[in-house]
C-alpha cells in the first residue's frame, strides 16, 4: 500500500483492523458521512500468521489490488502503551509504526480492540443491536461497552463536546467479585487454579470452560466435533440452551448472572446514562439466555443505585464487524476536515 499522491481525489480510503485472540478482521473502507462505507472486509485466523505484517500482506493479495490508503486504525486485543501493544492471548507485538509502514498511510492509530468497538456505538443501526432494557437514554450522558469473547474487554465512552469518545480499559483483568455462595465456591476453584481470580476467568470462552469444569466437578460431558477451546465453549452453551445437560445449564446460568453483574459494575463506574453495549462474539450466540431476565436482574441489583440502573439503556451488539467498523470510524476521524 502507498500514500495517496493527492488529496483532491475523493473519497479517501481507510484501512481498518480488529485484531482478536482468535480471529482478525481487516477492512478497506471509503470515507463517508459519519459511517465509513465498507469496500472489503475479510476474516483471518490470528494464530495462522507469524505477524501482523504477514497478515496484512495476505489481505492485500486477497483484495486483489494495492490500494492507496489515506488513514489506518487498528484495534488490538491488549493494552496499548506508547503506540505499541503486546496481544494478551497471542504472541504478537504490534506498533503504530508497523501499521504505518505496512499500510503506507500518513495518519495511523493503534488502539485497544474494545475501544475500537466502542467507536462504532454512535453509528450502529437499530437492526444491529438487540434491546435488553430500553431505559431512558440521556443525550448528555456517558456510555460503556463490555465484550466477552476469547477474553473480556471493557471500554468507556465519555461525552466530550456533545460526542461519545472511547476510553480504553483493562477491567476484564480486575478481580472477580462473587455474589452468591455458589460463586464463592467458584472463586475458591479459580484461586486454586490461577492463584488469583479475574473476571475474565469467568466471562470469556475459556471462562465458560472453567464454569463447565466447576459445575461438572471435573467430568466432561459436552461433546462435538470441534475440540478447540472456542468449539468446546460453544458446545457447552449449545447444550445449555437445548437443556440437554443440567450441569451445562447451571454453567451458562452462572455465566449470564456474572455477566449482568459485571456489566452493571462497569455501568456504575462510567455512569452510563446514554447506554450500555454488550459486544463480543459470545453475546449474540446466547442472546436467548441474555433476554430471559437473569442478566438484567443482576445488572440492576445495585442497592440504592438500582433506580439509576433501571434507567440505563442496555443493548447487545449483533453486528459481528462492529470492531472493524469502529476502527474505520477512528481512521476517518484521523483525516479531520480534510
Amino acid at each position: 500500500m502507498s500514500v495517496r499522491a493527492s488529496r483532491s481525489s475523493p473519497p479517501a480510503l481507510l484501512l481498518a483492523g480488529d485484531v482478536g485472540g482468535t480471529k482478525t478482521l481487516l477492512g478497506l473502507f471509503e470515507r463517508a458521512d459519519r459511517r465509513p462505507r465498507p469496500l472489503a472486509v475479510l476474516s483471518y485466523p490470528t494464530a495462522a500468521f507469524p505477524s501482523f505484517t504477514d497478515m496484512l500482506q495476505a489481505f492485500v493479495r486477497d483484495v486483489g489490488r494495492s490500494p492507496v490508503v489515506d488513514a489506518a486504525a487498528v484495534g488490538v486485543a491488549g493494552p496499548v502503551v506508547d503506540d505499541r501493544a503486546q496481544l494478551t492471548n497471542v504472541a504478537w507485538t504490534i506498533s503504530a509504526e508497523e501499521v504505518a509502514r505496512c499500510s503506507g498511510a500518513a495518519r495511523t492509530r493503534l488502539l485497544n480492540d474494545v475501544e475500537a468497538m466502542a467507536s462504532s456505538a454512535d453509528v450502529l443501526a437499530p437492526d444491529e443491536v438487540a434491546l435488553l432494557q430500553p431505559g431512558v437514554p440521556r443525550e448528555d450522558g456517558n456510555a460503556v461497552v463490555i465484550a466477552a469473547g476469547t477474553g473480556l474487554g471493557q471500554a468507556y465512552l465519555h461525552r466530550v463536546g456533545g460526542r461519545l469518545r472511547p476510553v480504553a480499559s483493562e477491567g476484564g483483568h480486575a478481580d472477580f467479585a462473587p455474589r452468591t455462595d455458589r460463586q464463592i465456591a467458584l472463586l475458591r476453584m479459580l484461586r486454586a487454579d490461577y492463584g488469583r481470580a479475574e473476571v475474565e476467568h469467568v466471562l470469556s470462552g475459556p471462562g465458560l470452560l472453567n464454569l463447565h469444569r466447576f459445575t461438572h466437578d471435573g467430568q466432561a460431558c459436552a461433546g462435538g466435533g470441534d475440540t478447540s477451546p472456542a468449539g468446546r465453549a460453544a458446545a457447552v452453551s449449545d447444550a445449555a440452551l437445548a437443556a440437554r445437560c443440567p450441569a451445562c445449564v447451571e454453567a451458562l446460568s452462572i455465566f449470564v448472572d456474572v455477566y449482568g453483574a459485571e456489566a452493571g459494575n462497569l455501568a456504575l463506574r462510567g455512569v452510563a446514562t446514554s447506554g450500555v453495549y454488550v459486544g463480543g462474539g459470545i453475546a449474540p450466540k446466547i442472546l436467548r439466555a441474555l433476554e430471559d431476565g437473569r442478566f438484567m436482574e443482576a445488572f440492576r441489583a445495585k442497592g440504592d443505585m438500582s433506580g439509576l440502573m433501571a434507567r440505563m439503556p442496555v443493548k447487545v451488539i449483533l453486528n459481528p464487524e462492529a470492531g472493524v467498523l469502529g476502527a474505520a470510524v477512528q481512521a476517518q476521524e484521523l483525516l479531520g476536515s480534510l
